[in-house]
């Protein structure tokens, strides 16, 4: 309220507390004022000495008396200490139980007592009877009126009673807070009863303001005072200055009138000069520019018939030039204000011509007839076409030649057969509409020339791809190797400007120096440190075009070409020179990508060929056609596709696996097949072979002779006198007789067909390996069944396994173990070395053949055997002599011999016959030991020596074994 700042008493600084103690120490910090003379007249100053005891707003401010006991009417009506209004607060919300009580003190807070303050008393005393004393003994530094200092404490205690309100800077009455807070209307509200005290209060606020007022004219009266002797001095100031400036405009004036003068005698005339030549230049500046706008207007005619001529790099640059002119020197123009969009879509457009043009270019290159030339189609336009695409960076365009190949490459596969069906009369092509049907009714011959035909085109084709790509590459290499001389210029530019700036350097110390330049360099070095100024001339928007001293009309004609960069010639790989410029905004890294994406298209081109030459080939093959081949067919139809597949590795310099895939799949079905004929055939020979020894005809002596001279091929067929030629019995391999069966002669030239089929088609080298591997084995082992095994007896209806039987078939296995060593190199040399670990099947099936040759003679050897076992268990030692059991045995060691002595060589028969003779021994020794025979010299031991005289003398007559060391001594047992 109010009145509350009246009622509530304000601390004196005499009062004893010693808070307000150091608040009156405070005023000792205030430095001294000097006093000014008073110029207001004299306020109450609060003294009361000087006003009247009775009660005042003004001069009982700060001091209470019994005046002041009084309360306002809000504060008796809110008494809280009324029961009923105690009543009414607390049991509104809570209830009329609601009742004060105690508080019970907590238990966790402790009762604070006039001892806990005793440790601080004791600590402080101190220190503020230390104070007191320093405060009594230290004088002020400063001296200063007593008076003074009371007058200025008063002055701010008075501007402290001024409510803060009213010292604000925003203080405006306007706004309604702030007048309600001054001005509170609820002190004027008129209500029944309550007419006085509103009077009064509204009395008493009159007066407070009226009192606020009077302090605050009071101090600005005080502080005018104290600045009242600058205030004389500044006026004072005002009118010295006053003239001074009255002088100097004066002496303006004169200045004046005498630079006027000299400005009409001296400068007036000189600066018409000045101006009259800079209207020249302006003058010529117009002209040029005008010039170079009727240039300008005419790049559209001259788009347009550069356009006529398929000069789409013409085009470009001319458009790039006029942009940049119109952004540069005719910027602002208002007639040309859509000309740079024209021209934007105008290059937009030459974009779509120049792809329309690359496609027909590349339609009409690849379609053309595929003879034997080579030639690049208009290489000149070819050029063109590939820089201005270049320049736009339009870098797919080699996509659209990669789509003209795969229709190129589709057509000519329709065309060859079209043109060969045609010249086949068998083919109706009216009952068979489809090109696929009429391609499967041509036989081999036919269908081999359409396939050679087709890849002679493919040749053709990709030679001309080559070309035509190598072109395009060139004018890439072409751009890169320009924008690597370009950074090369770049950088000797940089490092010569270098050197240009410390010329500068040199040249303004000599001028400052007041030297003259012509003295510091001479003529030379001075046309060398000059810059040229002809590529600063278009630096800027506003630079200059020409001198104003020296025009020549060339020179500022601004020809279109003087703000493009400098050019330089290129000649391609065929001869065509081109202009590469420096406006070729292409990075090295997306030449190079280009370049490799080029390339890449000649690999495709070749993916392309083979992949449509897979796709014939296998339109062929539904039939079965190519598995019905002939060895001596398919070997022609591999070495042509081979011969094609290094065509195009040598022109495209990369390996194609589409075709070599489908050859090696037409190869691996070729092999199976082969070799099932032969194992078939060599089966039904084996079932129909009786064991016999055949006759050697001709032919197959000279198919061994071609192997020991070192071919390994099958032989021409010789003219009808070798037909003439009589069989011979034996087959002569190095000199040795070898006696065969004629599954054997057979076999071999089966043999010498797979290593032949290895020479025609090397990638089947190690599938014919396997599988000639598989052959011998099932030559060995289907020999064992039928010869061992006697199953010859079922499949042939043999009556017996003889002794010739069983040499004539080891003889055979002989042979085929002297050719494997044979075969073993002739596939070693066509092996890759990661490849040999195969040969080991050769060293298996040697180790199964030579066990098949021991157990043969194992069961010669058995034969005897059995029959010396059969024959001796029967001997009696007793006359006549030679005894009938000896006699029997030699006639069946001379069976033995007789058959095999033909068919073995004589060192197996004697190795035979060494091994017959030491199991005869050992079933003699046997009997006689069983007799009772000793070699005693007796009648007995007489007989025994002569039965064995007669064995071994029939024995060394025998053909090849008079020399056979029989040792017949052994029979009898050593006496220990």
């Amino acid at each position: 309220m109010a009145s509350s700042h009246s009622s509530s008493p304000v601390p004196q600084p005499n009062s004893s507390d010693a808070f307000f103690k150091k608040e009156a120490d405070a005023t000792k910090r205030f430095r001294p004022v000097q006093s000014l003379p008073d110029v207001c007249p004299k306020e109450p100053t609060g003294n009361p000495n000087n006003l009247h005891d009775s009660p005042s707003l003004v001069v009982d401010q700060q001091r209470w008396t019994i005046y002041h006991s009084k309360v306002n009417l809000p504060a008796a009506l809110n008494d809280p200490r009324l029961a009923k209004r105690e009543s009414d607060f607390f049991t509104k919300t809570w209830g009329v139980d609601f009742v004060d009580t105690e508080v019970t003190p907590s238990f966790y807070l402790p009762q604070i007592t006039k001892e806990h303050f005793a440790l601080y008393q004791q600590e402080i005393t101190p220190r503020e009877k230390v104070h007191e004393r320093c405060k009594n003994i230290c004088t002020p530094k400063d001296t200063f009126d007593r008076t003074l200092l009371h007058t200025h404490d008063k002055s701010r205690t008075d501007l402290e009673q001024v409510p803060k309100i009213f010292m604000k800077p925003d203080f405006a009455l306007e706004d309604p807070l702030t007048f309600n807070a001054v001005l509170p209307w609820s002190h004027f509200s008129t209500a029944g009863g309550k007419g006085n005290r509103d009077a009064a209060s509204s009395k008493l606020l009159q007066e407070k303001l009226s009192h606020y007022l009077d302090i605050v004219e009071v101090n600005i009266a005080h502080q005018i005072s104290l600045r009242s002797e600058a205030f004389f001095h500044a006026m004072t100031s005002q009118h010295e200055l006053q003239d001074y400036l009255r002088k100097t405009s004066q002496a303006v004036k004169l200045l004046r009138e005498k630079i006027s003068k000299i400005d009409k005698v001296v400068c007036e005339g000189s600066l018409r000069v000045l101006r009259l030549s800079l209207t020249r230049n302006n003058c010529i500046k117009a002209y040029n520019k005008l010039k170079l706008m009727a240039t300008v207007h005419q790049t559209q005619p001259t788009v347009q018939l550069l356009l006529s001529t398929s000069e789409y790099v013409g085009a470009l640059d001319l458009i790039a030039t006029t942009q940049e002119v119109l952004q540069q020197e005719l910027q602002g123009i208002h007639s040309f204000r859509h000309l740079g969009s024209q021209l934007c879509e105008l290059e937009k457009l030459i974009d779509k011509m120049m792809i329309a043009e690359f496609s027909t270019y590349a339609r009409n290159d690849l379609n053309r007839p595929l003879e034997d030339d080579c030639q690049i189609l208009e290489e000149e336009r070819l050029v063109s076409l590939v820089f201005g695409l270049l320049k736009q960076r339009k870098l797919n365009f080699y996509e659209i030649y990669g789509d003209e190949m795969i229709n190129t490459a589709k057509n000519i596969i329709k065309q060859c057969v079209v043109n060969t069906v045609s010249q086949i009369q068998e083919i109706d092509t009216e009952v068979v509409v489809k090109l696929a049907d009429q391609m499967r009714m041509m036989n081999f011959p036919q269908w081999f020339d359409l396939l050679k035909d087709i890849f002679s085109k493919f040749t053709i084709f990709l030679k001309r791809v080559k070309a035509t790509l190598n072109t395009i590459r060139s004018v890439v290499f072409l751009v890169l190797d320009k924008n690597q001389k370009t950074r090369d210029l770049e950088d000797t530019l940089q490092k010569h400007s270098g050197k240009e700036s410390v010329v500068d350097s040199e040249v303004a110390y000599l001028t400052h120096e007041g030297m003259f330049i012509s003295d510091a360099f001479g003529d030379g070095e001075l046309a060398a440190a000059a810059p040229d100024p002809a590529p600063q001339r278009n630096t800027s928007p506003n630079s200059e075009p020409c001198s104003s001293d020296s025009v020549s009309e060339p020179e500022c004609t601004t020809d279109s070409s003087s703000s493009k960069e400098h050019t330089s010639s290129s000649v391609t790989p065929g001869g065509v020179e081109m202009m590469i410029g420096d406006d070729m905004k292409l990075t090295d890294l997306e030449l190079v990508r280009l370049a490799n994406n080029i390339q890449e298209l000649l690999y495709n081109a070749s993916d392309i060929c083979h992949d449509r030459s897979v796709k014939f080939l296998m339109a062929r093959a539904k039939d079965g056609f190519l598995e019905k081949l002939n060895s001596s067919e398919f070997v022609t139809l591999s070495r042509l596709m081979e011969g094609f597949i290094l065509d195009t590795e040598q022109i495209c310099g990369r390996k194609s696996m589409s075709l070599r895939g489908a050859l090696q799949s037409q190869a691996n079905r070729f092999v199976n097949r082969f070799h099932e004929e032969r194992k078939t055939k060599l089966s039904l020979l084996l079932d129909n072979e009786r064991w016999k020894q055949a006759e050697v005809p001709a032919e197959f002596q000279d198919l061994v002779d071609s192997v020991s001279d070192g071919r390994i091929s099958l032989p021409e067929k010789k003219p009808t006198a070798t037909e003439e030629r009589k069989p011979a019995e034996f087959l002569i391999v190095e000199g040795q007789k070898y006696a065969t069966v004629g599954t054997v002669l057979l076999l071999i030239r089966i043999i010498l067909e797979y290593c032949q089929c290895v020479d025609n088609i090397p990638s089947i080298t190690t599938d014919m390996l396997t599988r000639l591997s598989d052959l011998l084995k099932y030559f060995n082992s289907r020999s064992c069944q039928l010869v061992l095994g006697a199953g010859a007896l079922q499949v042939v209806g043999l009556k017996t396994i003889t002794t010739k039987n069983l040499a004539l078939s080891s003889r055979c296995l002989q042979l085929i173990v002297h050719y494997i060593p044979i075969i073993r190199a002739h596939f070693e040399a066509r092996l890759q070395p990661k490849q040999f670990s195969m040969l080991r099947h050769f060293d298996h099936i040697t180790k199964d053949y030579h066990d098949h040759i021991a157990e043969i003679s194992a069961k010669l050897v058995a034969i005897m055997d059995s029959l010396f076992d059969k024959l001796l268990s029967k001997y009696e030692v007793k006359a006549p002599v030679p005894s009938a059991c000896f006699r029997n045995i030699c006639k069946q060691m001379a069976k033995m011999h007789e058959a095999i002595y033909d068919l073995l060589p004589e060192e197996q028969t004697q190795m035979l016959f060494l091994r017959i003779n030491a199991s005869y021994k050992l079933h003699l020794k046997r009997q006689l030991a069983h007799l009772n025979v000793v070699n005693d010299g007796g009648p007995l031991n007489g007989l025994v020596t002569s039965d064995v005289a007669f064995y071994t003398g029939n024995l060394q007559a025998l053909k090849g074994l008079n020399n056979l060391d029989l040792n017949m001594a052994e029979i009898w047992e050593q006496k220990r």
